[in-house]
C-alpha cells in the first residue's frame, strides 16, 4: 500500500457490530466510564513501552517521561485522549479494534441481552471498554504507530459494522483516540467536567494525566496507588483503581493491600470480584495480576506469579528484589518469583479463612463464584490442600445451604467410613438420584458435587482426615455396618432370601449388556439403578471424557435391583410360577433403559425400547 493508497474498508466482527449496537444505545446513564476505559488503555499503552525499553532503550522516549493528554476542540466538537505508549501496527488495529479478541467471545455475545444494567458490567469483563467510546460519540478515529515502526496507521469508524485502515503520519510513536462527539455529549467538551472525571476515575493511574497536550495541566496525581500507605487509600479509591487493572464495572469482593518485608520484599494490591467473568473456565484463561519491579511493569498473566487456581484474582506485584531488566523468559522457575508465589498464596488463602470464618453468608458468594476454580488447588497445590479443604464449601442431602468438610466428618453415622458423594450436572437431579436412598434411609449424609472438576480432585486426592471419599454411583454401597432403623434390617433380609431365581435370569438375559446384576443395598424406593465397578471409572466422570472425545469404548455397568419393590416382586413371583420366558426377557430390558435413563444415559436402541413397552402394556391392559 502506496502512502496515497484509498483507504481500505473492513467489517468489524459480528460480535463486534452487536456490542456497538448494544454500547451506543443502552448506556448513556454509565456513559462517563468511556474516559477512564481510554485512559486505561493509554496506561497500558505506556507500560508495555517502558518494558521494552529496558532491553531496547531506542524504544523510550526522547525525554523519558510517559504521559497521557487529553486535548479539546471545541470548534471541531472532538476530544484526542492521546498517550506515548507502545502504539499499534495494522495487524494490532485489526486484532484489537476490529475483533473481540478475547476467549469465550460466543459465551459472551449469547449473554448480551440490550439491558444497561445487565450488559454493562459483561463488556468490562470482556476487556473491551475501548467501544465504550461510542457512547459519546458517533465517530471515532485512531491514530497510531507503533514503537520500533517507522509507518503510522488511522482507523475510523461510525460504529455501525464496518472501519476503514489506511496509512497516516505520526511523528512520534503512541496513539491518538480522536472522539467526534455526539450532539448530547457536549458536557465532555468541557474542561471542568474532564478534571472531575479524572479526578473520580482516573486519579490512580501511575502516569501523568495531561489537560491541554504536553505542557498541559496534570489532573491526576501520577502515583502508584499501590505504594501508598494502606491507611491512606480510600475504599473509593481501591474501587476505581480495581476498574482500571480488571476493567471492570463491579466492585471487588475483597481488597488486599500489603507489603512484604524481610528475606524479600514487595507490595502486594489484589482484589478478588464479585463476580466470575464468563471466560473463567477457557483453556487457556490467565490471571489478571501485573507484575512491576520497582513500579516498572515488567508483564501480566504470568502463569509462575500465581497458580491457576487464583486466576480470578486481579491487581499489582511489585517486586524490589527482581532485576529491572529481567525478561520474560528468565522469570520461569526464578526463586524471588517463587517465593512472591508463595507468600501470595499463603496471604488471600488466610484471609479467605477470615472471610469464611467471620461472614460465613458472605464467604458463601464468594464460594458461588469461584469454589469451582478454588477446587483445583485440591490436587495442583498439595502443600496447600488443607488450606483448601478448610475453605471449601459444599452442597448436600443434609439440607439447604453450603457445608465443610470439617461439618461433615463431625455429623459421619456410627460405623460410616467414607464421605460419600455423587457426581453430575445438576444439583436438583442429584439429589433425586435412586443411589441415594439407602444412604437416605440410614441418615448418611451425600455430597452433591456438580462441578466438573469434583470427578478429578476426588480421584486425585483420596482422602480428608483419614476418611476415603467413595462415590456412591460405584462399587458396591458397602452400608452393611452402619445401621438401619429397627425392624428394616430384618425386611430387608427376608426379600432378599428368594432373589436368586430373578438374579440368574437377568444375568443370562443380560449378559451382553451389563458387566453383573446383585441385589442393592442403595436402593428403597426404586426398582433398579446401574453402578461403575469398583475398578472401572465413576458413571459421570466416564461419560465427560466420552464427551470431550478422550476415551471411546463404554464400560459395561452393574444393574442392582431393589428386592423390596413391589415390581421386583411380581417378577420373583412370576418366575416361582413358571411364566413364559419372553415377557421376562422383555421387563429385564426394560428394567436396564430405566436404568439408563435414570443416569442420564441414551437408550441404546429406542425401538426395541418401544416395542417391548407396547407389549407390556399391551398385556397389562388385556390387548
Amino acid at each position: 500500500m502506496s502512502q496515497t493508497a484509498a483507504p481500505e474498508t473492513l467489517s468489524f466482527q459480528a460480535e463486534v457490530g452487536r456490542l456497538l449496537d448494544i454500547v451506543a444505545h443502552s448506556l448513556y446513564s454509565d456513559r462517563r466510564v468511556f474516559l477512564r476505559e481510554l485512559i486505561s488503555n493509554g496506561s497500558d499503552a505506556c507500560d508495555r513501552r517502558r518494558y521494552e525499553a529496558l532491553t531496547r532503550p531506542e524504544l523510550a522516549p526522547p525525554d523519558n517521561e510517559y504521559r497521557i493528554e487529553l486535548i479539546l476542540d471545541t470548534q471541531a466538537r472532538t476530544l484526542t485522549v492521546g498517550d506515548n505508549g507502545i502504539g499499534m501496527n495494522r495487524a494490532d488495529l485489526v486484532e484489537n479494534l476490529g475483533t473481540i479478541a478475547r476467549s469465550g467471545t460466543a459465551a459472551f455475545v449469547k449473554s448480551l441481552t440490550g439491558d444497561a444494567k445487565k450488559d454493562l458490567p459483561l463488556i468490562g469483563q470482556f476487556g473491551v471498554g475501548f467501544y465504550s467510546a461510542f457512547m459519546v460519540a458517533d465517530r471515532v478515529t485512531v491514530e497510531t504507530r507503533k514503537a520500533g515502526d517507522e509507518q503510522a496507521w488511522r482507523w475510523s469508524s461510525d460504529g455501525k459494522g464496518e472501519f476503514t485502515l489506511e496509512l497516516a503520519e505520526r511523528k512520534a510513536p503512541g496513539t491518538s483516540v480522536i472522539l467526534h462527539m455526539r450532539e448530547d455529549a457536549g458536557e465532555f467538551l468541557d474542561p471542568e467536567n474532564l478534571r472531575a472525571v479524572v479526578r473520580q476515575y482516573s486519579d490512580h493511574v501511575a502516569i501523568p494525566i495531561r489537560l491541554g497536550g504536553e505542557k498541559g495541566e496534570t489532573l491526576n496525581r501520577a502515583s502508584a496507588l499501590w505504594m501508598r500507605p494502606r491507611n491512606e487509600v480510600t475504599a473509593e479509591q481501591h474501587k476505581e483503581f480495581y476498574h482500571h487493572v480488571a476493567h471492570a464495572f463491579d466492585e471487588p469482593w475483597l481488597t488486599l493491600h500489603w507489603r512484604a518485608e524481610g528475606k524479600i520484599e514487595y507490595t502486594g494490591l489484589l482484589y478478588v470480584p464479585a463476580s466470575r467473568t464468563l471466560d473463567l473456565f477457557h483453556p487457556d484463561r490467565k490471571h489478571g495480576v501485573k507484575l512491576y519491579v520497582r513500579r516498572v511493569f515488567i508483564t501480566d498473566g504470568e502463569k509462575d506469579l500465581l497458580p491457576g487456581y487464583l486466576r480470578f484474582l486481579r491487581g499489582v506485584i511489585d517486586s524490589e528484589d527482581l532485576p529491572l531488566n529481567i525478561s520474560r523468559e528468565m522469570l520461569q522457575n526464578n526463586p524471588v518469583l517463587a517465593l512472591i508465589r508463595n507468600g501470595v498464596v499463603s496471604r488471600l488463602l488466610g484471609e479467605l479463612e477470615k472471610k469464611a470464618k467471620d461472614s460465613a453468608e458472605d464467604y458463601t458468594k464468594f464460594w458461588e463464584s469461584f469454589g469451582a476454580v478454588l477446587k483445583e488447588g485440591l490436587y495442583e497445590d498439595p502443600p496447600n490442600r488443607d488450606k483448601l479443604f478448610g475453605l471449601a464449601r459444599f452442597a448436600s442431602t443434609q439440607g439447604a445451604g453450603l457445608h465443610s468438610l470439617a461439618d461433615y466428618v463431625g455429623r459421619m453415622k456410627e460405623g460410616q467410613e467414607a464421605i460419600y458423594y455423587i457426581a453430575g450436572d445438576e444439583q436438583a437431579a442429584l439429589a433425586t438420584s435412586p443411589h441415594l436412598e439407602g444412604y437416605r434411609k440410614r441418615g448418611v449424609e451425600v455430597l452433591l458435587l456438580n462441578d466438573p472438576v469434583d470427578e478429578f480432585w476426588t480421584a486425585q486426592v483420596g482422602v480428608y482426615r483419614g476418611k476415603k471419599f467413595k462415590s456412591v454411583t460405584r462399587g458396591g454401597a458397602d452400608l452393611s455396618k452402619i445401621p438401619l432403623p429397627e425392624g428394616a434390617e430384618k425386611k430387608a433380609t427376608e426379600a432378599e432370601a428368594d432373589m436368586a431365581p430373578l438374579l440368574a435370569l437377568l444375568r443370562l438375559t443380560l449378559q451382553d449388556a451389563v458387566k453383573d446384576v446383585r441385589v442393592s443395598q442403595r436402593l428403597t424406593d426404586s426398582p433398579v439403578c446401574l453402578v461403575a465397578d469398583e475398578n472401572d471409572l465413576d458413571i459421570h466422570l466416564e461419560r465427560m471424557l466420552r464427551l470431550h472425545k478422550q476415551i471411546e469404548k463404554e464400560s459395561k455397568r452393574i444393574l442392582e435391583i431393589n428386592p423390596e419393590h413391589a415390581l421386583i416382586r411380581s417378577l420373583v413371583a412370576a418366575l416361582g410360577k413358571g411364566t413364559v420366558s419372553e415377557p421376562l426377557n422383555d421387563a429385564a430390558f426394560l428394567l436396564l433403559d430405566q436404568a439408563r435413563l435414570l443416569e442420564g444415559e441414551p437408550i441404546p436402541d429406542p425401538a426395541a425400547f418401544a416395542r417391548r413397552m407396547t407389549a407390556v402394556l399391551g398385556r397389562s391392559f388385556g390387548a
